[in-house]
């Protein structure tokens, strides 16, 4: 019994190693609960730091729909009939009467048909998928095994 109790006195430690132990311990686990705050913290900034930058793009989005809107509508200004008629009579053109109208005979010049729309008769239309595609898997299956069938020499 007297060397069980030497052996434990002799394990056992002083109160300053309990001490230190549980002072490590307890600056480990703030090591660890800071290390996860900063981690929570760069993915956080990051995430505000996208977000962000997504608003200032949809911003320049519409600032952009906006200045093309802008650009549509002057256009349309321009080439408006009132507008185009303003500038023709600016650069000196007039409007032409019938009698000042010249027409040229072309020799052996055949104007087109005139195309008509009433009658429905339509071109036959050549086949959207060829015949080749419109096998089935199981005809081809069929098939192949009858001609290997016919190439052996032996009946289906």
């Amino acid at each position: 019994m007297n060397n069980v109790t030497q052996l434990i006195s002799k394990y056992r430690q002083a109160p300053w190693r309990h001490q230190r132990q549980w002072i490590g311990l307890f600056l480990l686990v703030i090591v660890l609960v800071a290390m996860v705050a900063g981690i929570y913290l760069n993915v956080t900034a990051g995430a505000s730091v996208a977000g962000r930058e997504i608003q200032i793009l949809k911003d320049d989005i519409i600032e952009n729909q906006r200045f093309n809107h802008d650009l549509e509508t002057h256009l349309a200004e321009l080439t408006s009939i009132k507008s185009m008629h303003t500038q023709a009579e600016d650069l000196g053109f007039e409007p032409i009467r019938p009698e000042d109208i010249t027409y040229v005979i072309v020799e052996g010049y055949i104007p087109p048909p005139p195309i008509d729309l009433s009658t429905n008769a339509a071109l036959p239309a050549a086949p959207l998928i060829k015949t080749e595609y419109t096998q089935s898997l199981f005809d081809w299956a069929a098939q192949a095994f009858i001609l290997s069938t016919a190439r052996s020499g032996e009946q289906p």
